[in-house]
């Protein structure tokens, strides 16, 4: 049983920085794409970014492009995306993905298959 869970959300004002953490058990993630997405009220599901099993490709939506980095330590089973000048449309619960096959990268939802709870991340204008 793999369990995802993320960690870090909260309240911040707009220009402000947060920094989200995953923690992924049951599967060494160290062969799997790993990914955030978040879902704004109202709003679908949407693509944030993603890192390679192996941290050396990453890709992200345009809209957070220059503003959000993931890393992740695979020894440590641990994604992290760091968000900096965050903007009130960042508001969002933010949810952490593991890929469903390894060695395979995807924008796609349908591409992961374990998800964490989501952590709340608000950013006040």
């Amino acid at each position: 049983q793999v369990h995802v869970a993320e960690s870090g959300g909260g309240l911040v004002p707009a220009g402000g920085s947060l920094r989200l953490s995953c923690a992924a058990s049951g599967r060494f993630i160290s062969s799997y794409t790993m990914a955030w997405f978040r879902r704004a009220p109202g709003k679908e599901r949407e693509f944030v970014g993603f890192i390679s099993w192996g941290g050396r490709s990453t890709s992200y939506a345009d809209s957070v492009k220059g503003r959000f980095t993931i890393s992740r330590d695979n020894a440590g089973n641990t994604v992290d995306l760091q968000m900096i000048d965050l903007k009130p449309e960042d508001t969002a619960i933010y949810y952490c993905a593991v890929g469903r096959s390894p060695y395979t990268s995807s924008l796609s939802a349908g591409a992961y298959d374990y998800w964490g709870q989501g952590t709340q991340v608000t950013v006040s204008s």
